[in-house]
This record gives C-alpha cells, sequence and structure tokens, in this order.
C-alpha cells in the first residue's frame, strides 16, 4: 500500500481512515472504511485489520480524512474493527503522534510499541471468558424433561435453567467438573451455546497479594521496617509544592541527597493522587534492580498496582495493560516503555532516578527519552511531573536556570547520620593487592569489626576483563568484536561483553602452548580476594552473572538487611537506589574508567556514579565512610566533586559545556550506519552527508568508524549532525532524511537516527 503525505488530498465521498500499520514506512497509511460502514464510525485509536500486500496486518486508526493523494480505485478497504472503543484516548495519540515526529521514526513502530506484543496480534484489548448459556430450545426441551437418557446432560440442562444469564466456564468446573462433553452434545442439539463475554479485569499486581506464594522476603522485611515516618519541614514543602499543582501542568526537579526521603515524598504524593480519584504514573530505571521502592509502594498504598517492565511474559504483560486500561489498576510502576501506559484519569507522574542512562532507547526501535516524554505528556494532559534524583542530569539542571522546572531541594534528615567522609586513594603511593590498596583493606577490617557492613563497588563483571600468554604477549579476542574476553573462572568461560559469545577457558595459549593467566580484576576475583581476607565475613555478590531473576536478587537483599552478609560487591546494580542501613564503608575499586573518556557526558556518568554509590554509606544512624582507589587523585573532575560536591561539579561542567557548545547548549542527532564491511557503512554516511547540501544547514562531523568499530560481526560507523536549536534541527532532519532513504547505498546498510543520543561513541 503506497505511503499517504500531507499534501493535499483527492476528494473521496467514502472518507479516508489514516492507518499506522508496525511497518518502517514513514508515513501513515490510507484505507477505505469496510463496505457500509461510515470513516466517522470508526474511532480514532482503535486498531483494525487491514491488507497489506499479499498480507493482513493489526494497524491503529490515527487519524480521519476527506480524501486521499491516491486515486479511489488504488484505495483498499479496512478489513474489520478489533476495538469498539479507543485503545488511546486523545491524548495518548498526540503524545505517539509528537514522539514519532520528533525522533524521525516510522509511526507504525512507535504505535505498535506502545502496546503488548498480544495486541499488535490482534488478540482481544479485553480479557475474555467463555459462558454457556441455554437456547430458547433448550429451555423448551428442558422443561420437557428432556433429554430423558441422559442423566447428566439433563443435570447440565437443570444448572443452566436456574441462571438464565448462563454460567462462565469456572462456575462450570467447580459444579460439573465435567460439563464441556455434556455441554458438546447439548449444543449438537441446538439446546446451548458458548459465548465470549468480557471478563472482569484483573490486577497485574496487589498489595494484599503480590506473589504466588504470598509476601516476599523483602516484602516482609520492608513491612517490618517501613513505620510511616514524620515529614521533614523539606519534604512537606516538596509535597505541597506538587500537590498545589493538581489538576495544572507544572514540572518539578527533585533533588536530595541520598537517604534524604525522596521516596516518602512520592508516596505522600501517589497517596493524595488517589483521594482525588485520579491514577499515576511512576516510572523507574529498572524494575529487578528496585524491589525495595515496589515493596514500599505494596505496603503503603493498599491498591492495586501494575507493573509494566520488558521482562514481564507476554501474557502477563498483557494482563497488567488490560488491568491498567480498565480502571482496576490506578497505579502504575514501570520501566520506560510504561510512559505509554493507558492511566485511567492520570493525576500525577514520578519519574524516578531521572539522569539514569536507561530512561532513553539506545538499541532498536525508536530511540525516545521516558523523561522527556513523561514532562511532555504532563504538559499536553495538564498535570504536574516530579523528577527526582540525588544527581540530576546536567540538562535538567539547565531546565531549573531556565524557569522551565522549579527546583524542591532535600538535605540530609536530621535523624540520619552525618554525610560521608570521602577520601581518595592513590594507588601510586600504596601496596595493592589484587586490586585492592592497603588503607582500603584495613578499613574493611575496621568496619568489619565494628559490626558495620561494607559495599564495595567495580563496575566490571566477570573475573579479569583480560587473558594474557605469559611467553608471547597473546590476549584472547572475540573473533566478532574488536574486543577482548573476559574471563569467568567459575563458569570456566570466555565471553564476550558486547556480542554473547562464549567459550571454553584455556589452559595454555592457542598460539604457543605456554601457560596463560588472568590479567585484571573484575566482582568475581574481588569477591574471591574477599572472602580469602576475611573468611569470616559473609560475602555477596551482586552483578548479572550471579543475578538472573527477581528470586536472586531478593535474596542478595535480605541477606544485606538481616546482616547475614557482611560484605557485598558489585557493580551499578548497587547504585540503584537500594537502601542498606548497616552499610557504613563503601570502597570504589576503580574511580578511573570514565576520566580520559572521548564521550563529551563520560564526566557526568561517573560523577553520577561516584555520588549515587558513595550514598549507600552512612544511611542509617552509623556515619559512613567512602574510599576512592585511583591513580589521579588531582585530577580536577575528582577534586572538584569531594570539595564541592555534586552541584559544585554540575556547575563546572554546565560551564565546560556552554564553551563547547554541546547539549544542553546545542541539538544533536546521530546517523549510525552498520554493515558487513567498514567501506560499506562508511561509504553510505559519506553520501549522506553530500545529500545534506541540499537541506537547512547544519554542522556535520564525520563520517568516522565508531569506538568500537566491529560489533558482533558487523562494522559499524556514524555521522554526527549538530544545530544550536531544536527547530533548526527539526527543519534539517525532515529534509535530509527523504534524500537518505532514496540512497541506493541505505539499501546495503542497516541505519538508524537517533535525536538527542545519550552516547556518542
Amino acid at each position: 500500500m503506497p505511503a499517504a503525505d500531507l499534501s493535499p488530498p483527492a476528494a473521496t465521498a467514502a472518507g479516508v481512515l489514516r492507518v499506522a500499520v508496525d511497518c518502517p514506512l514513514r508515513s501513515l497509511l490510507d484505507y477505505l472504511p469496510p463496505a457500509g460502514v461510515r470513516a466517522l464510525d470508526l474511532p480514532a485509536g482503535a486498531r483494525v485489520r487491514v491488507p497489506m500486500g499479499g498480507r493482513s496486518a493489526v494497524g491503529v486508526i490515527v487519524a480521519h480524512a476527506d480524501g486521499s493523494l491516491l486515486a479511489p480505485q488504488r484505495l483498499r478497504r479496512i478489513g474489520a474493527l478489533l476495538d469498539p472503543e479507543p485503545l488511546f484516548d486523545a491524548a495518548l495519540l498526540e503524545l505517539l503522534r509528537w514522539t514519532a515526529s520528533y525522533y524521525q521514526h516510522p509511526p507504525g513502530e512507535v504505535y505498535a510499541a506502545a502496546l503488548p506484543t498480544a495486541l499488535r496480534a490482534g488478540q482481544a484489548a479485553t480479557a475474555q471468558e467463555s459462558w454457556l448459556v441455554l437456547t430458547d430450545a433448550g429451555r423448551a426441551a428442558h422443561a420437557a424433561g428432556e433429554p430423558k437418557r441422559a442423566p447428566r446432560q439433563r443435570a447440565l440442562a437443570a444448572l443452566l435453567a436456574a441462571h438464565s444469564e448462563g454460567l462462565a466456564a469456572a462456575q462450570l468446573y467447580a459444579a460439573q467438573p465435567d460439563w464441556r462433553s455434556s455441554a458438546r452434545a447439548l449444543a449438537k442439539r441446538g439446546w446451548t451455546e458458548l459465548q465470549l463475554r468480557d471478563a472482569p479485569p484483573v490486577a497485574a499486581m496487589s498489595a494484599a497479594d503480590t506473589t504466588a506464594g504470598g509476601a516476599s522476603a523483602i516484602g516482609a522485611a520492608a513491612a517490618a521496617i517501613d513505620v510511616i515516618p514524620d515529614l521533614s519541614a523539606a519534604q512537606t514543602a516538596a509535597v505541597a509544592a506538587v500537590d498545589a499543582c493538581a489538576g495544572r501542568f507544572g514540572s518539578f526537579l527533585l533533588q536530595g541527597a541520598t537517604g534524604s526521603g525522596k521516596t516518602e515524598v512520592y508516596l505522600r504524593l501517589v497517596l493524595r493522587t488517589l483521594e482525588r480519584g485520579a491514577g499515576a504514573l511512576v516510572l523507574v530505571p529498572e524494575i529487578g534492580l528496585t524491589p525495595q521502592l515496589l515493596e514500599r509502594f505494596r505496603s503503603r498504598l493498599r491498591v492495586p498496582i501494575a507493573v509494566l517492565h520488558s521482562a514481564l511474559s507476554d501474557g502477563e504483560r498483557l494482563q497488567a495493560w488490560r488491568a491498567v486500561r480498565a480502571g482496576a489498576a490506578r497505579v502504575v510502576i514501570g520501566t520506560r516503555s510504561a510512559i505509554f501506559a493507558p492511566v485511567q484519569r492520570l493525576g500525577l507522574i514520578v519519574v524516578d532516578e531521572e539522569h539514569d542512562s536507561s530512561y532513553k532507547q539506545q538499541e532498536g526501535g525508536c530511540r525516545y527519552s521516558a523523561r522527556d516524554l513523561a514532562v511532555l505528556r504532563a504538559q499536553q494532559s495538564g498535570l504536574p511531573v516530579l523528577l527526582g534524583s540525588a544527581t540530576p542530569a546536567l540538562e535538567s539542571l539547565h531546565n531549573v536556570q531556565l524557569g522551565r522546572y522549579r527546583q524542591l531541594l532535600l538535605p540530609r534528615r536530621a535523624d540520619q547520620a552525618a554525610a560521608p567522609r570521602i577520601a581518595l586513594i592513590d594507588l601510586r603511593a600504596h601496596a595493592v593487592h589484587a586490586g585492592l590498596a592497603t588503607p582500603v583493606t584495613q578499613a574493611i577490617a575496621r568496619h568489619l569489626g565494628s559490626d558495620g557492613q561494607v559495599l564495595v563497588y567495580l563496575n566490571r563483571r566477570g573475573y579479569a576483563p583480560t587473558l594474557l600468554c605469559t611467553s608471547c604477549g597473546w590476549i584472547a579476542p572475540c573473533t566478532e568484536c574488536d574486543a577482548r574476553l573476559t574471563v569467568h573462572r567459575g563458569a570456566a568461560q570466555l565471553r564476550c561483553h558486547y556480542c554473547g559469545a562464549a567459550q571454553p577457558l584455556p589452559t595454555r595459549c592457542g598460539r604457543c602452548g605456554f601457560e596463560v593467566r588472568p590479567v585484571g580484576q573484575g566482582t568475581e576475583r574481588i569477591a574471591e580476594t574477599l572472602a580469602a581476607m576475611f573468611p569470616t565475613a559473609p560475602l555477596a555478590r551482586l552483578d548479572r552473572d550471579t543475578v538472573h531473576s527477581a528470586a536472586d536478587m531478593e535474596a542478595v537483599m535480605h541477606s544485606l538487611l538481616d546482616g547475614s552478609a557482611r560484605i557485598l560487591v558489585g557493580t551499578q546494580m548497587v547504585t540503584k537506589g537500594h537502601h542498606f542501613p548497616g552499610v557504613s564503608l563503601v570502597a570504589v575499586i576503580n574511580a578511573d574508567q570514565g576520566l580520559f573518556s572521548a564521550d563529551f557526558r563520560a564526566a557526568e556518568r561517573l560523577a553520577q556514579t561516584i555520588v549515587q554509590v558513595a550514598g549507600r554509606a552512612g544511611r542509617g544512624t552509623r556515619a559512613g565512610e567512602v574510599l576512592i582507589q585511583t591513580e589521579y587523585p588531582e585530577h580536577p573532575l575528582l577534586q572538584n566533586l569531594i570539595n564541592n560536591g555534586y552541584e559544585g561539579f554540575a556547575a563546572g561542567a554546565l560551564a565546560e559545556r556552554e564553551a563547547a557548545r554541546w547539549p544542553p547548549f546545542a541539538r544533536l542527532a546521530l546517523l549510525r550506519a552498520s554493515g558487513r564491511s567498514a567501506t560499506t557503512a562508511l561509504d553510505f554516511l559519506r553520501e549522506a552527508r553530500e545529500c545534506a547540501t541540499a537541506a537547512p544547514p547544519a554542522r556535520l562531523l564525520g563520517p568516522v568508524p565508531a569506538s568500537m568499530a566491529r560489533r558482533a560481526g558487523r562494522h559499524h560507523a556514524q555521522l554526527l549532525i549538530e544545530t544550536s536549536g531544536r527547530g533548526e534541527l527539526h527543519r534539517f532532519l525532515e529534509q535530509w532524511l527523504p534524500l537518505i532513504e532514496r540512497l541506493p547505498a541505505a539499501r546495503r546498510v542497516r541505519w538508524a537516527l537517533d535525536v538527542d543520543p545519550l552516547d556518542l561513541q
């Protein structure tokens, strides 16, 4: 089906429906309504089944039009209307339209991504259940005592006759477990019929029934410790400010020290929203990493809560979505994709840890920012949005400076210990054993001896990042990526953390036959070293090699909460908002990874990580200590962070961004391409750059190979587009992209556009 465009339509008496179909076309498709049906009788936001090429597809009606550019004889008719009522209301339709336009992505793929997989395939939007009813002929036969020679059939007919509306399958199983064979026999005589009816929605999760086995281990712990606290003056002011904005748009940035009570502010605001009869949407970076937040919401709200995230099965996601749309679940807690949840009477949006990069879709599909869309959705719907973080993104702080966001500050609570003492450990001046400097091991011993808990942070999983030959210097490479294979000694494997390739761990060099040994430290090796140093201190590890499910995460969390684990070794997973009141020491093993990156955002990410992981110490009444190992203690970033805190770092970083004209003082887009050879990808980007002369002016940088040019057997390259403002960028992209699509080289590569990219490598 040829695509529609925005040119003046040719008149068509029957009316035309513009439909978003899940395909890579960058425009809507035009269809006629089914024969005998007016176009206006098919509502925008409803799904339809349409012919597309030689197949049938499911699409969403986006708009009505008087006509189409296509000749009437070329327009095909919609096959069937799947939804009697729209699945998307006007506000959600506008949000999705804006998303497709701003991120320059095919609209059909955007609308499809807002629906569970089952609905994209055409399943019913409401849950269905089977009901058995007696027909008029069946009632007459039953009154005559039929069927006389089939007592089970007669008993089923009597049961149905006593219920004029019929009985649901579940009720029939309870009353007569073998009812189906009798029902089939009665149906053959025309005495019964099976009907599909909408089932009552079931919330995906509630306070009273969180898991099949009742309250989880963390839930029990949370319930035990979650006494409703009194609000501090700053918390009270924050709640009042956001609540005063109920029913109208307002954007707020809640910046508070770790442990200062941001979650309590969220809870109070959600409770007030529920009291007004409205719903709330709470976005979190990763559901699997924030079980404590979920349990606090469950135990305090006492209303059904729907959880939406990518780890759900298709059936679980469909059930949760149905509960939200039906209004059975008035609170939604979810990750990035939950921004499109059809919350009924939405009254509040909260974005927790708003700085987290996982809010930006960075691989495949539409590369949208859920944080930015949260602000837009709140603006379009006229409701308050609250962004919370101890380390806000520089873009958010810039919006505060411009007056777009109102900043709400939460200092440390009066019942908290003083801010943890932070010190840099110069690796050049101290002996180091297996990655741990002597002052760090001494501090661990001291805190363990005083009944404290210790968190050791290293953002590198596995046993060691390199396997080295002691003779010829060979380093185990990935055959599909420009990367070294990581040693996983527990699994006896070498693994690539980029493409997932794995192979057995060798004991000899494949090139010269001499001994090989692991070089460097990963969390597995650090845990092994600490277990040997402190054999009486139980140790837990938290990384993607040890946590494969929510149950694994809960087990680790519970071991820290009940004190059965004294040392926790982990990657960035340990920074995600966890509350460990017994942790008194945090040791950052390698703080140098982001100091010299070519990516202009690397310094911001490093500062946020250090502050977030440091915030795990001293959250209870015990004073905390943070030790940061580095070979560059004099580095300005570290010095500024230690001496002036995150606020001082952010002020300096924003000044540097402004001087260099980097975001938020400029707008960027990144055209990425990959091919079977480096030449293929680079040639396409060169041709794309040449097309730019026909578009409004913009600064183009590149093309260049990506920082890791070869990944998963493909060669990657990129072209950076820079303009001074959003309007200039989109005027350029709107004229440039159609030219790129027509390039012959575009069919020989995989390419995608990333608007407002977070990662330039």
